[in-house]
This record gives C-alpha cells, sequence and structure tokens, in this order.
C-alpha cells in the first residue's frame, strides 16, 4: 500500500532526531549559506563522497530527501501536509505599496480583508513538474499580471486552442481566493503547455526558463488585439512632445559623417510594447536581442566574446564619445522611432507585451568605412551572463576608464593552435568548474552581470560584421542600449553550459539587490522611461546539477509585504537575508515609484468625495488595472472597447460591462489631465457604421466562397481541360481563413512570384514548388477582386493533326494490312 512505499529503510540510520533538533540546527542556516550555496550541489556531492550520508534535511520546510530511494521520504510513514503559516501582523511602519485600489467600484471588501495575506497557495507536484511550479508562482507574485486576472476576468476571451489563459485565469484565481486551500493541482494548464510545446510532454525535468517563455507567448497569442489607427495616435502631450524634438533633431547634429553613414533597419520596432504580424511567426524576440550579446560562459563563469586581450583597437577608442551621444533617441532619425507607424502591416498589443516588452537600441559600426547599422529590437528577458575572475578585473578596468570593453577570449584565438588546444581548453574549464568558486572567484553582483551584457562587444574573427557599404565581411562593434524599459523586467542569469561532450552548471553565487535595481546606467539618454528604479518581486533558484535538481521560487507577498519560500505545495515564511543568499536563476524585478502610489491615493481621495456632477464617464477597465497596478501607465486608452468610429463594436457590445468602469466628473478630469489620451465617453452605444461594416463583410464572404466552390466543381468535371492555372497556396491558405471567418483582415493582391521560374524569357512553374491547380474561370474571378500575379499556366493544347499526313498515314495502314 501506500505507507509501505513511503517508508524508507535509510531512517533507522539517523536514530532519534526531533523537531526541536532540526530548528535549533536551522539558527545556524544562515551562518552556514553563505559557505554552502557557493558550493555546487553540496548536499548531492557530500552524499556521493561520503556513502553513508544518504538523507539530507531542507531546514526551511523540513522536508527529507534519500539519495538511494530518490524520492523524499516522511519522518512518521505518510506524507502530512505542512500546513501554510498565517500572516504576521502588519506593522503599522510597513509601506503598502501596491495595495489594489479600487475606483467608484461597488461591493469592495473591507480593509480587513485586503490586509489578509492571499496568494501564500502551494502547487502539488504532479512528476517533475517543480520547474512548472515555481515558475507560476512566480508569476502569480507579478501584481500588474495577477490583478489583471482576477479584476479584469471578462477580458480573458479567445477562440484559440488550448485557450491557456482560461487555464491561468482559473489557476490564478484559486491561488488568491481569501478562502485558499492549502495547495492546488495545476493539472489543466500542465494539459495546455503539453499541447502547446511537445517539449513538456513526460515527467522529465525541464527548464523553467524555456516554460516561462512557452507559456508567456502562448497567453500574448490568444489575448492579443490589433491595435487601431486611433489607438496608435493615443499619445499624452509630453509625448508629442519628445517626438517632435526627435523628429526635429537631424542625426547631422552628432556629426556629419555619422549623419551620411547612419543606415537604419527598416525592421526597426517603435518604442511601444507592441508586436507587428511577423513577429508571431518569427523567432523569441528575446532571443534575436542575443544574438551578439549571448556569448558563451565558461566554468568559471568567463564570458566567451570576441576580444583578445584588455586593449582597447584604435577604432574603438574614437567610438567611446560617438556612442555616448548617437545612443540617444533624440539624435535618432525619426523615421527609425516612427517606421512603425508607417507600415502596411497588423501590430499587436496584450497585457503580457504591456507589462514584460522592453526594446533595445543597437548599433554596429563598420571599422573599415565608419557606416552604422541601427536596429531596435523587442525583448521579454534578458539573459545575462555571469563573468568570472578575469573577466570582472577586464570590466571594472573599463568602467573606470569609462571605455566599453566586452570581457572575455576570443573563439577565433583557436584558429591557430587547431582543434587540440580546443579540447585542452575545454578540459581545463571542466575541471575549473568542478572547483568551488569561492576558493578562487570574487563576489559577482547583478550589476556585473548587466555591464558584461551591455558593454561593447568586437565583432571580428568568425563573428565578422557584414557590411552593406563594403559588400563584405569587416571588423566592426556592436554596442547596445535600453531604449524602454519593460514595467516588469524579467532577467535571466545564463547558469547551464552545454557543450558537445558534457554539460554543467555555473554555482557562483550573484548578489542582487531586493530594492533599488538602477537601471538609468544601461539607459539610452531621453528613453521614454521615467522610472528606472526596480524592485524584487520574485526569484526561482535551482538546486543541483545540470543533469538533474528541483527548483524553488522565493517570492514577496504584496499586501504583507512578506517573503515566502514556494516549494511545491510547501510555502514557509523566510527571512529576507535567506532570499538575498539564494542562488539566483531568474529573477523578477518591477518598476519603483512613490509618485505612482501618490497618483492612487489622490484618485481614492477624490472618488470618496461623492461629488455631485452632471456627467458620468466611462474609462477603460484594462487601464483603470496598468493605473492600479503600473508605475507608468501612459495615456488612458479608451480604444480598447471603441472602434474607429468612437461607438462599441457589435461583437464587445454584449459583454461591455466586463470592459469599461464608471467614474464621477472630477475622477475623470484629474485622469485626463494627468495622462492624457482618451477619448472621453459619456454614453455607449453600438456602432451601427460596424454593424453594417460587418453585414457587408459577411455577404462579401459567402459570395466569394459560394462563387468559388461552384467554379471548382465545374473545373473538376472538366474532362481533359485546355488549361490549368497555378495558385500560391501560401496566398490561398490567407483567402480561404479570411472567407471562412478566421482572419477578418482580407489577403493582399495574389502573390505567385514564390512559385515562378524565368526560364529562356518564360515565366515557369518552379520546381517543387507550393502551388495549387484553379481553372482559368477562378483565376480570372479572384484576379478581379484582389489583382496581383503573374499568371502561370500549365497548358494541355494538343496540335491538331495535317489533313495531307493524315491521309498518307491511313494510306500506309492499308498496306500494311493488305501485306
Amino acid at each position: 500500500n501506500m505507507a509501505e512505499q513511503d517508508v524508507c529503510p535509510h531512517m533507522d540510520s539517523i536514530g532519534e532526531v526531533t523537531k526541536e533538533d532540526l530548528i535549533q540546527k536551522s539558527k545556524m542556516r544562515r551562518m552556514l549559506h553563505n559557505f554552502v550555496s557557493s558550493y555546487a550541489d553540496h548536499s548531492t556531492l557530500h552524499a556521493q563522497v561520503t556513502l553513508k550520508h544518504n538523507l539530507t534535511v531542507n531546514l526551511t520546510t523540513f522536508r527529507i530527501w534519500c539519495y538511494v530511494c530518490e524520492r523524499e521520504v516522511f519522518l512518521d510513514q505518510k506524507p502530512a501536509l505542512v500546513p501554510v503559516p498565517e500572516a504576521v501582523p502588519l506593522a503599522a511602519s510597513h509601506p503598502l505599496k501596491a495595495v489594489p485600489i479600487a475606483v467608484a467600484e461597488e461591493g469592495s471588501e473591507s480593509e480587513e480583508d485586503e490586509l489578509k495575506p492571499r496568494g501564500l497557495t502551494g502547487m502539488k507536484n504532479i512528476g517533475n513538474s517543480c520547474y512548472m511550479n515555481a515558475a507560476l508562482q512566480a508569476l502569480s507574485n507579478c501584481p500588474p499580471l495577477t490583478q489583471f486576472f482576477l479584476d479584469c476576468s471578462g477580458l480573458v476571451r479567445t477562440d484559440k486552442k488550448p485557450a491557456l489563459c482560461k487555464s491561468y485565469q482559473k489557476l490564478i484565481s484559486e491561488l488568491w481566493h481569501k478562502k485558499r486551500p492549502s495547495y492546488v493541482v495545476p493539472t489543466s494548464l500542465s494539459h495546455g503547455i503539453k499541447l502547446v510545446n511537445p517539449m513538456f510532454r513526460g515527467y522529465a525535468q525541464q527548464d523553467t526558463q524555456e516554460f516561462l517563455r512557452c507559456l508567456m507567448d502562448q497567453l500574448h497569442e490568444e489575448l492579443k488585439e490589433p491595435l487601431t489607427e486611433c489607438s496608435l495616435t493615443v499619445i499624452s502631450e509630453k509625448e508629442r512632445l519628445k517626438e517632435k524634438r526627435m523628429s526635429g533633431s537631424p542625426l547631422r547634429g552628432g556629426s556629419q559623417e555619422m549623419d551620411e553613414d547612419a543606415d537604419v533597419d527598416t525592421s526597426a520596432e517603435e518604442q511601444a510594447p507592441w508586436r507587428t504580424e511577423e513577429e508571431q511567426s518569427a523567432p523569441d524576440a528575446h532571443t534575436e536581442v542575443q544574438s551578439q550579446e549571448n556569448n558563451q560562459t565558461s566554468a568559471s563563469g568567463q564570458v566567451q566574446s570576441n576580444s583578445t586581450s584588455g586593449r582597447r583597437p584604435a577604432g574603438v577608442l574614437r567610438l567611446a564619445s560617438f556612442f555616448s551621444k548617437f545612443l540617444s533617441p533624440s539624435c535618432l532619425p525619426a523615421q527609425l522611432l516612427l517606421s512603425s507607424r508607417k507600415k502596411k502591416q497588423s501590430h499587436y498589443r496584450s497585457v503580457i507585451s504591456d507589462i514584460f516588452d522592453g526594446s533595445i537600441l543597437s548599433l554596429v559600426q563598420c571599422l573599415t568605412c565608419d557606416r552604422v547599422s541601427t536596429t531596435v529590437e523587442t525583448f521579454q528577458d534578458l539573459s545575462l551572463p555571469i563573468p568570472g575572475k578575469e573577466d570582472l578585473a577586464k570590466l571594472h578596468s573599463s568602467i573606470h576608464q569609462n571605455l566599453p570593453m566586452k570581457t572575455g577570449v576570443c573563439p577565433d584565438t583557436y584558429g591557430s593552435q587547431g582543434w587540440i588546444a580546443y579540447i585542452m581548453d575545454s578540459i581545463r574549464r571542466f575541471v575549473v568548474s568542478c572547483i568551488p568558486t569561492w576558493f578562487w572567484g570574487p563576489m559577482v553582483t547583478l550589476e556585473d552581470c548587466l555591464a558584461a551584457f551591455f558593454a561593447a562587444d568586437e565583432l571580428k574573427g568568425d563573428n565578422m560584421y557584414s557590411c552593406e557599404r563594403c559588400k563584405k565581411l569587416r571588423n566592426g562593434v556592436k554596442y547596445c542600449k535600453v531604449l524602454k524599459l519593460p514595467e516588469i523586467l524579467c532577467i535571466h542569469l545564463k547558469r547551464f553550459r552545454h557543450e558537445i561532450m558534457y554539460s554543467f552548471k555555473i554555482s557562483s553565487h550573484v548578489s542582487f539587490p531586493l530594492e533599488g535595481l538602477d537601471m538609468q546606467p544601461f539607459l539610452a539618454k531621453d528613453s521614454p522611461s521615467q522610472v528606472t528604479t526596480y524592485d524584487l518581486l520574485s526569484v526561482i533558484c535551482h538546486h543541483g546539477t545540470a543533469g538533474s535538481g528541483h527548483y524553488i521560487a522565493y517570492c514577496q507577498n504584496v499586501i504583507n509585504g512578506q517573503w515566502y519560500e514556494f516549494d511545491d505545495q510547501y510555502v514557509t515564511e523566510v527571512h529576507e537575508t535567506v532570499v538575498q543568499n539564494a542562488e539566483a536563476y531568474v529573477l523578477f524585478y518591477r518598476k519603483s515609484s512613490e509618485e505612482s502610489v501618490r497618483e492612487r491615493q489622490k484618485v481614492v481621495a477624490l472618488a470618496n468625495m461623492k461629488e455631485p456632477s452632471l456627467l458620468q464617464f466611462y474609462i477603460s477597465r484594462e487601464w483603470l488595472n496598468k493605473f492600479n497596478t503600473f508605475a507608468e501607465p501612459g495615456p488612458i486608452s479608451n480604444h480598447t472597447f471603441l472602434c474607429q468610429h468612437g461607438g462599441i463594436p457589435p461583437n464587445k457590445y454584449h459583454y461591455i460591462d466586463d470592459l469599461v468602469v464608471i467614474v464621477p466628473q472630477n475622477v475623470w478630469e484629474y485622469l485626463y489631465n494627468s495622462f492624457g489620451g482618451g477619448p472621453a465617453v459619456n454614453h455607449l452605444y453600438m456602432c451601427a457604421i460596424c454593424q453594417v461594416e460587418i453585414e457587408a463583410l459577411a455577404k462579401r464572404r459567402k459570395t466569394e466562397i459560394d462563387t468559388f466552390i461552384k467554379l471548382n466543381k465545374e473545373f473538376q468535371a472538366e474532362e481533359a481541360p485546355t488549361v490549368i492555372l497555378c495558385i500560391s497556396m501560401q496566398w490561398f491558405r490567407e483567402w480561404e481563413a479570411f472567407v471562412k471567418g478566421k482572419d477578418n483582415e482580407p489577403p493582399g493582391p495574389i502573390d505567385n512570384s514564390k512559385i515562378g521560374v524565368m526560364k529562356g524569357g518564360h515565366l515557369q512553374l518552379k520546381q517543387g514548388a507550393d502551388y495549387g491547380q484553379i481553372s482559368e474561370e477562378t483565376w480570372q474571378y479572384l484576379l478581379g477582386i484582389y489583382g496581383g500575379g503573374p499568371e502561370i499556366a500549365i497548358r494541355q493544347t494538343v496540335t491538331p493533326a495535317d489533313p495531307d499526313s493524315l491521309h498518307g498515314e491511313r494510306k500506309i495502314e492499308a498496306e500494311t494490312r493488305a501485306l
């Protein structure tokens, strides 16, 4: 039975140990933690060296693990749930940084209910799922996201499978319910994520960072909404003035040569946290940002980049002052920052992009012709290298000299020495990885990791820059700064390295601040981000080796400000020193702003005045959630529930109560004067223009699909068609999605350019092309509606026979028969 399976024969070897003994030992835990945490999985290695020491005890949760049985064991032979500790009474001096503020809402909870710590609910491990549990607990303690799923539940609507946003909303509701259970079982969300990505199927241990990326990408895909032209132009007066300064400051203000040589990448993103249609099918934005910065990290934390020594090339010396000026958006051409608006492509946003998306400005200069290429890339997280001892010395030296320098050893140094040198160096790094980092490594801070990420990178050797002007590979320098800071900054420390023959984990301790992480040194000048300091929300830790281990999360409760350890179904209050000594793997930081707290207090005071007014105003519930939880909510965006004509879209009218909140006139005037945006809405009505357009669109879809079916049936009935025309299946699939109502936007002109090839001056069908066959009548019908081309035909014409030759053939045949 179950009780017999939980009995561990190795428990008899420890004698009698009382809980009081363990509590006494836990008091010594803080003194031992600095030593133990710096060693690569101390308990595992100790169990391997000392064969008789098979049991390990977590002195925070008092859970016991047996390395021989490879499972959790229990002192009383039956697993007992550790009760979730009740909240410590809130100290009067503790600042409540993010208590949700209800504006003109009826039936709000009492102050006593609001101060009860919710969210202290564990998650049951359903088979090596600690990577998922830790990630979900960390996200659950991000107030802007959690408050959206709790207060804006009516906005969580999707027709896309597997509706992961619904599963996540249900999970958040269970975790933060005032009558919370001790733990929940996240079965529905686990099943949904396995449908999205087969990598998470089965019961193997996975990487928590990969899970986070997959989950957030899917949530964005299900919750994304297209941005209308009106919503793109909702900009506060302050931002309009800033954009005017940008467009009015030509690049030649810095250097005449830079003005002529500067190159603007047309794929640049604007500073707003939206994504284009291309980004949905493109590789993850966070991986694109790291294409150059994501350098290999050795066992000691040494970054493998492209500088061979601490010496700076002559070209980099004169770039130091140039980059500091050129990285200012006020010196950038206006078309770089505003190019997204000029594109005829669909922009999308969601609560995920609003909260987690930031942008990085990257510059690459050719050291031969001085041409500068500029791109703006969107990121959802920053993957930071962990610098080693030598890298820190170079990094600190370059900072003191005010010279940007990327640390590490250039990979092309192996070129002259061959593979033997590379193999020997790999062996050396593997041996070094087995040495405790406290033996020879200095303290590494999170600021050091950020400085290593944003330092200038020399592009040379195997990583040379392809210069458009020189038309060949050239040595270059890449430099980047943050253009827009996200509301919640997700930082991933690259602790795992996978070589051809082996994998290992970098267990160097990285110290990180609980409050006041300053991103100002890494920010581009005149960035729209006004708030640059961050406070820690949660941190995910990995205990173990590269091959196996266990994930836990430390999170600060938003209501009482206390820190808690989330270890699967067990939740335990811990001191902040335990968090500071943790071996961080993924960190979530939130913008900190006292000004935003004061703004909320003013609005609450105005709402409580209950001043009589002749007008009442409707405001977006989603924007109000931003105001309650964001440090920088941005301008009011009522276009989330309005159409371009100013009315309610017919498809949103039946649930308009979920989209808006009524506020009194004095509250609206204060918010509008403070944040701008809009528009003001005093009356809600269904848009008649949109209704007519919807009916016309439905009629058009029915006509097109019925006509196609009719023409295609006639085409199939032909036994020997004289002409068969080809059509690109890529375009046809877009058209099919439109006429079946899966896509609201009609396809563009017919594009057969990818299925044709020129041969002998004639356009012919490309071999292996993805195409479909249609009749000439069908082609003319679609061409008349959408235009485009080119026409690619497969002709079946038969040349008529010559009567004289036919008579001769018959004569020969008759003579043959006679013989």
